[in-house]
């Protein structure tokens, strides 16, 4: 049988003949990455945007550093939570949430238990889990995306069938994963919805989170996880077409549940704060503060999912959408655009009101009801909020 570092060569050799970027044919190293990403790219990876901040905290970090990683444990929990460097050297925080949660999540990628990040949609799993793979490998690439077509290959390997075809199993044929070039290089490895791939397909990470080890039976060889390798999935169970993990599988995992915020206040933090960088990304012109409809926006979101008034005292129904922060993010960046190109360069209420409609009326017929009767209930009642009920009613008369 072939030794774990000869194959590990052999899938390195075949990312870089094969070239490809696609989920289970993507690259690990930050030089392809460099020579083959456009100049400009519309959503730039985490370690591109933040390309800045992450040499600052190496530079000046000093403390252990477990095998392969980038930077030590404390300095990848002050790249999500951010802080200032002695230098002087502004982190901005990439998750706005309570410290032991990521600092739970950071340990855990340093042991060899695999990290599953659980929460509701839209409380920032796939961005959490794509900062550490960041910050602690420097490369977020390395992904599997789940959905209820995702093949066993896309997490094991899969073959180059014109080489297959004249030469049968060899080491030009294969075609490696994600998840086996993390294993053969030391880095982190991301699947994201675990739950919505196919149980079959899920237990196929059995043997690589337990053994540390991928069989290649067609080749009589193995691929073993060298120092560095870990896995982080995302899941949720809110969505339709869940399937559960086996219990055999969740076993290998040490499960981090991201709450969604705590406050008013910290989700209006994080959505003007997610806003303001995708309209930069996107060159939206610069508006004056729209502080208080993003208030608005996550105030509406809040009732609603929460069934209950911010103050405690009236009850209301909650329509079927998950009504996340990241939709709230969505409904204000929405609002900006429509203020910059068509409005007065103000963030009104006419701006967010049918991104609200939207958000809220999933199921026309149950969903409508809900929301008239917030409308009418709370949101005419409220003190300060008539040109936001006006909007609200125009939209959806």
């Amino acid at each position: 049988m072939e030794s774990g570092k000869d194959v590990g060569d052999v899938a390195g050799a075949a990312a870089e003949q094969d070239g490809r970027r696609g989920t289970g044919e993507m690259g690990n190293s930050n030089k392809r990455q460099a020579e083959s990403a456009p100049q400009e790219a519309l959503r730039p990876h985490a370690e591109t945007a933040f390309a800045g901040e992450l040499a600052a905290l190496a530079a000046q970090d000093d403390r252990p550093r477990p095998a392969r990683w980038n930077l030590s444990p404390w300095a990848v929990a002050t790249y999500l939570l951010g802080g200032t460097l002695p230098d002087g050297t502004v982190i901005t925080p990439k998750y706005v949430g309570p410290r032991r949660i990521v600092e739970v999540a950071v340990t855990t990628l340093a042991t060899d238990r695999a990290l599953l990040l659980l929460g509701v949609p839209g409380t920032a799993k796939t961005w959490v889990s794509e900062h550490l793979a960041a910050a602690v490998s420097g490369d977020s690439t390395l992904l599997v995306q789940g959905t209820a077509g995702t093949p066993e290959e896309a997490i094991r390997y899969g073959w180059n069938y014109a080489q297959l075809l004249a030469h049968g199993p060899s080491r030009d044929a294969l075609v490696p994963s994600p998840v086996m070039r993390a294993m053969a290089d030391g880095m982190t490895a991301r699947v994201e919805e675990l739950t919505r791939i196919p149980a079959d397909v899920q237990d196929t990470l059995i043997t690589i989170l337990s053994e540390k080890t991928l069989p290649i039976p067609e080749l009589g060889a193995e691929v073993q996880a060298v120092p560095g390798f870990n896995l982080i999935a995302t899941a949720n169970d809110r969505d339709r077409g869940v399937n559960e993990l086996s219990s055999a599988l969740r076993r290998r995992f040490n499960t981090v549940v991201l709450p969604l915020p705590e406050s008013v206040q910290a989700e209006v933090d994080i959505v003007s704060r997610r806003v303001e960088q995708l309209g930069r990304s996107l060159d939206l012109p610069r508006l004056p503060d729209g502080t208080e409809e993003i208030l608005r926006v996550v105030t509406v979101f809040r009732e609603l999912r929460g069934g209950v008034t911010d103050d405690g005292r009236t009850k209301v129904k909650s329509p079927s959408g998950t009504l996340s922060t990241a939709e709230a993010i969505s409904v204000v960046t929405n609002g900006l655009a429509l203020a910059a190109h068509f409005g007065d360069g103000v963030l009104r209420p006419t701006d967010v009101a049918a991104g609200i409609l939207g958000a809220v009326v999933r199921d026309p017929a149950a969903d409508r009801v809900v929301w008239q009767e917030y409308l009418e209930t709370v949101v005419r009642e409220r003190d300060g909020w008539k040109d936001f009920y006006r909007a609200c009613r125009e939209v959806s008369a």
